[in-house]
């Protein structure tokens, strides 16, 4: 790489070697080339393209020359046609009859549709791997209790298996989402300058031929083409694909956001990887910041505004074509692909190597989960006689008195307080006022359902 000159964080530091393989400069010319050969055998079987032809662009294929087709694009301002120009220099028999009949974006959008899907199958491959390492984690913590926070306030316990179980039910949404969607992934196939494929008709003297035609380049290339297309395929595509990528982000962003809530001082709870020789910060050596979430949620923010520029491609597509998206799709699309990349991977590593502080979980749980208790205890006051608005009156007088100490950074005692209490004595016996504090009676579904979804998730996606 040339440090003197602008590099891109895409092109060593986000993402990862297999995403930026396919959309390498490499690889989008490889599958240009891939198509110009399987677009000349599919006229060869019409008689428009010998076999001499054909075996002249196979022998060629693979002999790509970035530098030489850039230095042509500097003079004709035109990539495709420099990249023909290229091939057609090396295959001297065959290179009269490249790009025969297509158009530039019959050529561009199809092997654009054929990169996505590439990005596709990885992206689902490391969403696969996140749901498992999720699962895992539910199945260490689904009967590990804690305070749940509602408001950013303590609420009532929950466990930590049902924290996770909430993000992974969502992460499997973005799976279920993306899957589908990738099952509709079409390419523009070759219907040349305006969609309506008169050129291609020409030269098969033929509709009929012309179906027969695209139908066999479609199964050739695997890969279905839009019914009708203009010279483009529809931006309304990626704005559906934009969107999906950047829902699944979200999803992504609230786990990594929660995490680091949880990582803060005031919790204390868990805690991302920290490597023995890793630096928390310049200034102050004793820090252990949140720096792979944050930089998660920096990136999730970004893709986060993509949908806005893909709803505009798709919108301000006047007609049969205009070229204002094509500047920005040379970013949008592969840094979309490279950014939901980095993200998967980056909170994969976080959740198979978090570390949980049961010990801050506990005194946490210690601090706050009596409060839950007061309800039950009213509750079961009124059944066994008691007059509601009394004992109302005497547990709101008893928790504020606890939550008092607690600003003060002294213990609660709220339980102790509430089983001395005479009046509430009269009522409910200490087993029943001992039996009210206990957590397992607050959890509710919360160890059944977590443990219930991951293993689930580990029979559906462990064979996949």
């Amino acid at each position: 790489m040339d440090y003197s000159s602008y590099q891109s964080p895409y092109s060593y530091r986000y993402g990862s070697a297999e995403m930026r393989h396919i959309w390498s400069e490499f690889n989008k010319r490889r599958l240009w080339r891939y198509l110009w050969v399987e677009l000349a055998e599919s006229l060869s079987a019409f008689g428009l393209v010998s076999a001499e032809e054909i075996a002249d662009l196979h022998a060629h294929q693979d002999e790509i020359d970035i530098s030489a087709s850039l230095k042509i694009e500097k003079e004709i301002q035109h990539d495709l046609m420099a990249e023909v120009g290229v091939f057609a220099s090396q295959c001297k028999i065959g290179g009269r009859v490249i790009h025969l009949g297509a158009t530039s974006m019959d050529i561009k959008d199809n092997t654009d549709a054929l990169l996505i899907l590439q990005s596709m199958d990885l992206l689902l491959t490391r969403l696969r791997e996140l749901l498992l390492s999720f699962a895992e984690l539910i199945q260490k913590t689904a009967d590990l209790p804690c305070i749940a926070l509602t408001h950013l306030q303590p609420a009532e316990p929950t466990t930590y298996g049902y924290r996770f179980a909430s993000i992974l039910q969502d992460l499997e949404m973005d799976f279920q989402a993306l899957t589908l969607l990738k099952g509709e992934i079409k390419g523009k196939g070759f219907k040349g300058a305006v969609g309506n494929a008169a050129s291609f008709i020409e030269l098969l003297n033929d509709q009929s031929k012309f179906d027969e035609f695209e139908k066999n380049l479609s199964e050739k290339i695997s890969l279905p083409f839009f019914q009708i297309a203009t010279q483009t395929y529809t931006r309304k595509q990626e704005s559906t694909l934009i969107n999906c990528l950047a829902n699944l982000a979200g999803t992504i962003y609230k786990s990594a956001l929660d995490l680091r809530l949880l990582q803060s001082a005031f919790l204390s709870e868990t805690y991302e990887p920290f490597g023995i020789n890793q630096v928390g910060s310049s200034a102050m050596p004793f820090k252990r910041n949140p720096i792979q979430l944050e930089k998660i949620d920096s990136l999730a923010r970004l893709i986060s505004t993509y949908p806005s520029v893909a709803w505009g491609n798709y919108a301000h597509s006047i007609l049969e074509r205009t070229l204002d998206d094509s500047a920005n799709r040379r970013t949008l699309l592969p840094e979309s692909f490279l950014i939901i990349d980095e993200i998967l991977l980056g909170l994969n590593g976080v959740i198979k190597g978090l570390n949980i502080k049961n010990s801050f979980i506990q005194a946490n749980l210690d601090k706050f989960a009596p409060f839950s208790a007061t309800e039950k205890v009213m509750l079961l006051a009124v059944k066994n006689g008691a007059d509601r608005q009394l004992i109302h009156e005497r547990l709101r007088e008893h928790a504020m008195t606890a939550w008092h100490r607690i600003e003060q950074n002294l213990s609660g005692d709220l339980q102790e307080s509430i089983m001395r209490d005479p009046v509430i004595n009269q009522f409910l016996s200490p087993m029943e006022l001992e039996e009210s504090f206990n957590i397992k009676n607050y959890l509710g579904l919360s160890i059944s359902r977590s443990r219930e979804l991951a293993q689930r998730v580990f029979k559906q996606y462990q064979s996949a």
